[in-house]
């Protein structure tokens, strides 16, 4: 199941410009430019029940989701004072959704170019 989540999050994350995919702290991350993080797989990590990924988020839109919907949102540890996400995926992710929240996290980190680069694509 891991390795499927992590294909179909990884052929959305790379989708975008100027990013790679890598291990870091033990699981696979993604990165603009090769050092700018904005996702990170959360297979079950320091052995928590879930498998999810986490990223960064506008300002005020981690505790939006969180209050919304605790069962697939919640704050990860070491990143979540920094407003990223974690977003479960092993409860029926809505693909869809789970694009947006990607790009998203993208244009939360991303230099100007870049994301004028995505919004320009998408208009």
């Amino acid at each position: 199941m891991s390795s499927e989540l992590i294909n179909r999050l990884s052929t959305i994350c790379l989708a975008l410009p100027e990013t790679e995919q890598r291990l870091s702290h033990g699981e696979q991350c993604w990165f603009i430019r090769g050092e700018k993080q904005f996702g990170a797989f959360d297979d079950r990590h320091h052995e928590t029940d879930r498998i999810a990924f986490w990223c960064p988020a506008p300002e005020g839109v981690q505790r939006t989701l969180v209050e919304s919907d605790p069962d697939r949102f919640f704050v990860p540890p070491y990143v979540g004072q920094r407003g990223w996400i974690g977003v479960r995926l092993d409860r029926q992710p809505d693909w869809a959704e789970i694009e947006e929240i990607v790009i998203e996290a993208y244009l939360t980190v991303a230099p100007k170019r870049l994301v004028a680069l995505v919004l320009d694509s998408s208009a």
